[in-house]
């Protein structure tokens, strides 16, 4: 199998059974992103606890690249230090946007969504819920 092959199947694997997906309260909704040209929405909420992320959740519907990305987001940034959560997020969007070159060390899984920056269209479903988890923590911080 080649490893085009293999991200491929991670990609459906995190679509079909997203990581962390669940029904979000109302009181728990700190960020709420939509991308108006596919239709993608994702509600998430994220804890932080003595400067680690204790917890991400989403919720939402999106194209398979949208809710992979989530999902595998996710799983990654729970238990991660905040500040190193927040290079993870901005060298995974640079990479995305094309204007930092994929670390796959650093990456890990993720880089197998490398291949949407080739799709100017995609980049934002599949950088919406790394913007959002962004958010979430600037306002976990007290930043607005």
């Amino acid at each position: 199998m080649e490893l085009d092959d293999l991200y491929k199947d991670l990609i459906l694997d995190h679509c079909k059974h997203p990581r962390n997906f669940r029904p979000l309260a109302d009181s728990e909704v700190l960020v709420d992103e939509e991308n108006p040209t596919c239709g993608d929405h994702i509600r998430l909420t994220a804890r932080v606890e003595q400067g680690k992320i204790a917890d991400v959740k989403f919720d939402g519907k999106g194209c398979a690249i949208s809710t992979a990305s989530a999902s595998m987001m996710t799983e990654r940034l729970i238990g991660m230090p905040e500040a190193e959560a927040r290079r993870l997020i901005s060298d995974f969007v640079g990479v995305i946007r094309g204007e930092k070159e994929l670390d796959v060390d650093s990456l890990g899984d993720l880089a197998a969504l490398e291949g949407v920056k080739q799709y100017p269209m995609r980049v934002k479903c599949a950088t919406m819920s790394w913007h959002a988890a962004e958010k979430a923590l600037d306002r976990i911080a007290g930043n607005p």
